[in-house]
């Protein structure tokens, strides 16, 4: 499907050439196509709002566009000229400035060096900088946005917000005529927000071009002049903010067909509660999250990038020290960190399982046994013959794909490493599984393969709480869901609601 407007509903300065034009797009990785002829463009003082849910290829293609990526596919004209954008550096040369949510900022340099850097003004003294004209300039450059503060404060002292209007400042200070910002307002206030968006009404009467990325409606439809919807790395429309609405926008977003590819049976009666939740709170920015999790059933925990699921893992697993509320296990409160977690049975299966779920550097045996030392080796010594025996089993049991136990783990496929995580929780005897993301960058097949594993160890009386960007697999594979927005649990899904239309209403801002 594409939405498109129709010519005679189009803004007059959209029958001119764009100050940007990107046509036909296309970048694939190993085994994945992340944009596939898309075309993109943006006229000078207005603010194009780019919608998709995660993994639509919204940020592949703002990669592309500020050279970051080389596209395997596709043209790039700068006011109706063709031109070539290899790098950065050109990017750059046509005006184009990104601001991430991940700041590029150095902390512990002040914020006339971070606008400056690498362009510093120099001074009489070959190779020394004019220390006067840095600070003359930032000033100027300060005041054009409306930031009233001293180019001579650290970064590392301001908030989220002034680090922003610092990355902001950097891009004006290049010159820049398309500016991308990529979900500015995500820890940003009510007042600093409203700051910010008069910040963009400026630049815009100023001719700058603005490519907004972001999950709030409220945003869009304030802000937006024109909205491109991008779906499964295609560009499936672009609308007109006045000629929609947010359920529209929405369908537009998670409208495809997606086969049935994870059948399961789902709980009809569940177990008893083995996970109950009340009020957490911590200083990771999660708030009053109540959950129950019962035996023989899989509840997902969704939301937005950034909406606090991983915080929620980590604290109920207490990898994170909560604040406050309670985190009763099996009836029993649980008070400490990860070593009475691994105790009392509860398991945390995490999203970068190579840096927090595995010893790379360490056999697939070694890995096995590693969460399950003190319930295998009760004396304290280990015995070689013994953790053998345990990790063939699991290893059979898993179907893990490895020459041998004495294999090192970091040359396994990424499935079969996930396998081993996994594995090590079941050899220390886990009844409650907290799995964060557990099909990222593995593929199709590997990925059925962990949701069978994942649905046996539920049909043996575990219980799952799993995370996922993938409304999809969410949909398919869970019973109910928890779906988070701003660090607080905005709605739970029963199985008979679990839709990704749903997912996404409740995740996104609709006011």
């Amino acid at each position: 499907m594409s939405v498109a407007l129709p010519v005679d509903e189009m803004p007059a300065h959209e029958h001119a050439a764009p100050l940007l034009e990107l046509r036909g797009i296309c970048k694939s990785f190993p085994g994945v196509r992340v944009l596939d002829e898309v075309s993109f463009a943006v006229w000078p003082g207005e603010v194009h709002m780019l919608l998709g849910e995660n993994g639509a290829g919204k940020s592949s293609l703002m990669k592309v566009l500020c050279g970051a990526y080389h596209p395997d596919a596709g043209e790039f004209f700068h006011k109706g000229k063709k031109v070539a954008i290899g790098s950065s550096a050109d990017a750059q040369h046509l005006g184009v400035a990104v601001i991430f949510q991940e700041f590029s900022l150095v902390p512990y340099l002040d914020i006339a060096q971070n606008i400056f850097l690498g362009r510093e003004p120099s001074g009489w003294i070959p190779g020394t900088v004019s220390r006067r004209k840095l600070y003359r300039d930032a000033q100027r450059v300060l005041d054009n946005i409306g930031f009233e503060i001293d180019p001579r404060t650290i970064v590392a002292r301001l908030g989220v917000a002034q680090q922003q209007m610092v990355e902001i400042a950097k891009a004006v200070s290049q010159n820049a005529r398309i500016l991308v910002m990529d979900e500015p307002t995500a820890a940003l206030s009510d007042r600093e927000t409203e700051l910010l968006f008069g910040l963009i009404r400026r630049l815009k009467a100023d001719g700058v071009a603005i490519v907004y990325i972001s999950h709030r409606m409220a945003e869009v439809f304030a802000l937006g002049d024109r909205i491109s919807v991008l779906r499964d790395g295609r560009c499936v429309g672009e609308v007109d903010p006045s000629l929609t609405t947010p359920d529209v926008l929405v369908r537009m977003m998670v409208g495809r067909s997606v086969d049935m590819t994870y059948p399961r049976t789902f709980a009809a009666t569940p177990g008893k509660t083995l996970l109950e939740v009340k009020g957490l709170s911590a200083s990771t920015g999660i708030a009053d999250i109540d959950l129950v999790v019962r035996e023989g059933e899989i509840v997902g925990l969704c939301g937005l990038v950034g909406s606090g699921r991983t915080e929620v893992a980590r604290a109920i697993f207490g990898a994170d020290q909560a604040g406050a509320g309670e985190i009763i296990f099996d009836g029993r409160e649980k008070r400490g960190g990860p070593d009475e977690a691994a105790r009392l049975g509860l398991a945390l299966v995490p999203e970068s399982r190579k840096s927090e779920g595995l010893a790379l550097m360490r056999s697939v045996s070694d890995n096995l046994v590693l969460s399950a030392l003190r319930k295998l080796f009760p004396s304290g010594l280990f015995e070689p013959r013994h953790a053998r025996r345990v990790s063939d089993d699991l290893i059979g049991k898993l179907r893990i794909v490895t020459p041998s136990a004495r294999q090192t783990v970091a040359f396994l496929s990424g499935g079969n490493q996930q396998k081993v995580v996994i594995g090590k929780w079941l050899a220390a005897g886990a009844r409650l599984f907290i799995f964060d993301e557990p099909t990222r960058g593995i593929d199709v097949g590997a990925k059925a393969e962990i949701f069978a594993l994942i649905d046996r160890l539920v049909a043996g009386g575990a219980a799952a709480l799993m995370i996922s960007s993938e409304q999809t697999e969410i949909c398919h594979v869970c019973d109910r869901a928890y779906v988070m927005r701003e660090g607080r649990i905005a709605g739970e899904l029963a199985r008979a609601e679990l839709t990704e239309e749903n997912i996404v209403r409740l995740g996104m801002h609709h006011g």
